[in-house]
């Protein structure tokens, strides 16, 4: 479990649409995902925040300008799908040096849970960052005392996009996330989703000469 200043984070994944066939009236299969390597097999990571992150609930903006998390690339064949996704457990990012966009307003985060990021090429190559159930809590003090538990009845997906490069770069861009909040005036009571905005450089730690990559 770790405990810090910072925003909430984090958004859902939609999966794709059933096909009605007219004259049979029973659902076409979906299309199988491509295949995805990730590379190097058994290389650990650290995803960096780069710039800030924002998260917006109704009306009140929390900005953060330091967030990590940490993980590894599953070993061969565990790499290699030859039909979807790769995925990996990864450590609950951390955020500090967050602000509220009400005066007077300090926001802290307990984060918990297993968190995972999954892998997709194609065009773009997809990410999606997955936080467990009231694996997020956001309460805030001051002027106002709010509490935000993102997914608060289920695990939720946010939906990123990846670039390879030196570093690779995930990106995070109005994503949502169901939640709840209670609390007093000030609270956004009433949002039931955030949207969360972010871009992480991730860089391999097992050799910082080497870069992690998605390829087909």
């Amino acid at each position: 479990m770790s405990r810090t200043h910072t925003s909430l984070a984090l958004g859902l994944i939609a999966a794709g649409a059933l096909t009605l066939g007219a004259a049979s009236a029973t659902a076409a299969p979906l299309p199988l995902a491509g295949p995805t390597t990730v590379t190097p097999a058994g290389h650990a990571f650290t995803a960096t925040l780069s710039g800030k992150a924002t998260l917006k609930a109704g009306s009140v903006t929390v900005t953060c300008t330091v967030s990590v998390s940490t993980g590894s690339v599953p070993a061969a064949p565990g790499n290699q799908n030859a039909a979807g996704p790769v995925s990996s457990p990864i450590s609950a990012p951390t955020y500090s040096s967050c602000t509220a966009s009400l005066p007077g307003v300090t926001p802290t985060v307990t984060t918990s849970g297993a968190w995972a990021v999954s892998m997709q090429h194609g065009t773009p190559v997809t990410a999606t960052m997955t936080v467990p159930t009231g694996g997020l809590v956001v309460h805030t003090s001051g002027l106002a005392s709010c509490t935000v538990v993102a997914a608060p009845t289920a695990a939720a997906s946010v939906p990123g996009t990846w670039v390879n490069g030196s570093p690779s770069t995930l990106t995070f861009t109005n994503a949502s996330v169901p939640v709840t909040v209670t609390g007093g005036f000030g609270c956004p009571t009433s949002a039931t989703t955030s949207t969360f905005n972010a871009v992480y450089k991730v860089t391999d730690t097992t050799d910082p000469a080497q870069q992690i990559t998605v390829t087909p």
